[in-house]
């Protein structure tokens, strides 16, 4: 009996852990909490958004993660020039000192700032370097982003962005 409680009790724990998560790209779980960050972050601060404005914004975000996907695997995160920018980012932020590392947005500002030099630098590579114009760029990014999508697993939790609209 005990095994067969302590069974249902993992099973729960694992299932609500995975139900707290808007999509996993590639095994990597985007949280409901750093994907509400991220939009908030980008719309003033503004939550009070529909069902099809947070799909749109999440396909918009896993676009972008999937690129840091791919700058990480050509091991751009490991250049000493994008960690010497990271680390003198990081040197800023504590100077300022309004945000500490025992702040909960932290890791969030870390990470996005990371990543996002991440994209930069990928996306001069495989896109602004080689595009003449505008439209050739957006060519360029399409077939990038559906190869992205094509090499990694995406899964998208459509109950999960449901639950964060506000009614």
């Amino acid at each position: 009996m005990r095994k067969v409680y302590c069974t249902i009790m993992l099973s729960l724990f694992v299932g609500s852990a995975y139900a707290q998560n808007v999509a996993v790209i590639n095994g990597k779980a985007i949280s409901n909490k750093e994907f509400i960050w991220f939009y908030k972050k980008n719309h003033s601060g503004n939550s009070n958004a529909g069902y099809q404005q947070l799909e749109d914004y999440l396909n918009l975000y896993i676009d972008f993660k999937l690129k840091v996907l791919d700058a990480k695997e050509l091991g751009m995160d490991r250049d000493t020039a994008y960690l010497r920018e990271v680390a003198n980012y990081e040197a800023a932020l504590h100077a300022q000192k309004r945000r500490s590392k025992t702040n909960a947005e932290y890791p969030l500002i870390i990470n996005e700032y990371k990543d996002a030099v991440l994209m930069f630098n990928i996306s001069e590579i495989k896109l602004w370097k080689q595009a003449q114009n505008d439209e050739e760029q957006k060519k360029l990014e399409a077939e990038w982003i559906s190869e992205l999508r094509t090499r990694y697993t995406v899964k998208i939790d459509k109950e999960e962005i449901r639950k964060l609209t506000k009614p």
